[in-house]
């Protein structure tokens, strides 16, 4: 008799935290298929519906930073992408991500979108 409970009450959980993952999921493919279509709107829209879901998933978190950095730089917004590419440098540093988001630096310091920061350029000059 204390089975029924005990298994309903299982499932539900079950169901609740599949909920999640699955509208995280669905949200991220959004996002994907949007970036495909070159709606960055929808793309940033689609991320922070999935970084509502994942709160509690942090593995996922690179993942949304490396697409919002993608759109950023499709939007011409190069200092912002490449404050986002340090940023899951800084973060996750041994994700794959990382080592993504350190070619795209490099792509954008070869176009010239982004310079190469020296000890010079960040020290004031005095006249």
């Amino acid at each position: 008799m204390r089975f029924v409970p005990i298994a309903a009450l299982a499932l539900s959980v079950l169901s609740v935290t599949g909920c999640t993952r699955w509208s995280m999921n669905h949200h991220l493919n959004n996002a994907y298929s949007a970036y495909d279509r070159g709606n960055c709107e929808q793309v940033m829209l689609e991320l922070s519906k999935v970084e509502r879901a994942s709160r509690a998933r942090p593995y996922v978190w690179p993942e949304v930073s490396m697409m919002r950095g993608l759109c950023l730089e499709r939007q011409k917004l190069f200092i912002d992408a490449a404050q986002t590419y340090q940023y899951i440098i800084a973060s996750y540093p041994q994700s794959e991500y990382a080592y993504r988001a350190r070619a795209r630096l490099e792509t954008l310091q070869s176009l010239g979108h982004y310079p190469m920061r020296s000890a010079a350029a960040v020290r004031p000059t005095r006249f």
